[in-house]
């Protein structure tokens, strides 16, 4: 007999049973599907707290939605033992060599986090197969930290477009900091997609977070009409308490927290936080670390699990997001492969390799306006990957959210 596993909420002081899908919602009329995950990391159970919430309330309202809601649960064994993971962190997984293996039929689950990976990847597969777009993929997430609600997404024009109707802060560019996150294969199948964080782990707000960013989301696709959920209210409440952080903001440097090594982050600092130059930030293997110059900091550690120490954001110009649309939108990342020391590195010609000895002048905020995030290949070499190639905009185009989107109305 199959006994589901039981998450329990410090927050709400709740415990309830869930089940690899928490549960749907099919609408009277057709429309796009949004798929919701929660708890993809175990020491996080506020989003699928805040599900359960809105599915109850959304039964009456079913003769009113458009198209289907998918509420899946992550990590179910973490989650069912509040911590982070087993041993491998599952948001971690999704790398393209394990991506060809569960494609291929050739991965043997080692431990419950790559179960659990096994048993979503079968699940999305299958919806993406059996349920009509448009599709967007949600990833629900909270901090160590104390924190505004914020958005992490990869940076595609088609994801930007999306998640600027949020007045929340908007994250761009972790995904080149990070190896194998969820929601990087997703956006590789070329969906919208992307996290939001609602605040800390255990706090009662971010579970009301959570419920506000559901049933934006259910707006702003179209599932659902403005005056069938308190639209203006939840509008209003983040924009009166968290106004000063409404901005794009970059990703531009990560402290690694390597396995054996001992951090420890300093107490007290908050998400957005304006750090001091030669501030100690934490001590990795008891040595202080210093904030080498004025920055925010974003994400610090404050939990056992975890190999992200903090990283360092910068606010983005409206002008350079501009630009990079209009450079994207018109495909003249073509003339990078005219430079020396710039070649394609894949027949699709969506990504380059790019030979630092030779190519010195050109910077990754350079790739950044064209499309292109970065990984290290080794000391001098960069495999830099469009973002834009693989957005199925055809698939979005008649959204109501897409026509409105400043620059195609220019």
């Amino acid at each position: 007999m199959f006994i589901m596993p039981e998450v329990h909420s410090k927050a709400l002081n709740q415990t309830i049973s869930v089940n690899r899908i928490v549960g749907r919602i099919d609408g009277e009329y057709p429309g796009p599907c949004l798929v919701f995950l929660g708890g993809i990391h175990g020491n996080e159970p506020s989003g699928l707290f805040a599900l359960h919430q809105v599915l109850k309330e959304l039964q009456p309202k079913q003769n009113e939605f458009s198209g289907t809601m998918i509420a899946i649960s992550g990590n179910l064994w973490a989650l069912e033992r509040a911590v982070r993971y087993h041993k491998t962190d599952l948001n971690r997984l999704w790398s393209q060599d394990k991506i060809e293996a569960l494609e291929n039929g050739d991965l043997i689950p080692e431990n419950e986090d790559e179960k659990q990976q096994l048993e979503i990847f079968q699940l999305l597969n299958t919806i993406l197969k059996e349920e009509e777009g448009p599709f967007y993929f949600f990833d629900l997430h909270t901090t160590s930290s104390a924190s505004p609600p914020f958005i992490t997404v990869n940076d595609s024009l088609l994801n930007r477009k999306f998640t600027q109707q949020y007045p929340v802060p908007l994250i761009l560019g972790i995904e080149e900091y990070l190896e194998g996150p969820l929601l990087s294969y997703i956006n590789e199948l070329g969906y919208v997609s992307f996290g939001f964080e609602a605040g800390q782990h255990d706090a009662l707000s971010s579970v009301e977070n959570h419920k506000i960013f559901i049933y934006l989301s259910l707006v702003f696709t179209g599932a659902l009409a403005k005056n069938a959920v308190g639209f203006d209210h939840y509008i209003d409440h983040w924009n009166t308490h968290f106004p000063e952080h409404q901005h794009f903001y970059e990703v531009y440097y990560r402290l690694e927290v390597k396995k054996k090594e001992r951090f420890v982050m300093k107490p007290g600092f908050l998400n957005f936080q304006t750090i001091k130059r030669k501030e100690v930030l934490a001590t990795l293997n008891e040595q202080p670390i210093y904030a080498l110059k004025k920055a925010i900091i974003f994400m610090p550690l404050y939990q056992s699990q975890g190999s992200d120490g903090y990283f360092l954001i910068r606010k983005i110009s409206p002008f350079f997001l501009l630009l990079s649309e209009v450079l994207r939108t018109y495909k003249t990342d073509r003339i990078f492969v005219m430079l020396p020391g710039v070649k394609w590195a894949s027949e699709l010609k969506d990504t380059m390799v790019v030979n630092l000895r030779i190519a010195r002048l050109i910077t990754k905020q350079l790739f950044h306006l064209f499309g292109y995030r970065s990984k290290q290949k080794d000391r001098t070499h960069l495999i830099i990957k469009n973002r834009e190639y693989k957005s199925r905009i055809d698939d979005y185009k008649e959204e109501q959210w897409y026509k409105d989107s400043v620059f195609e109305n220019k």
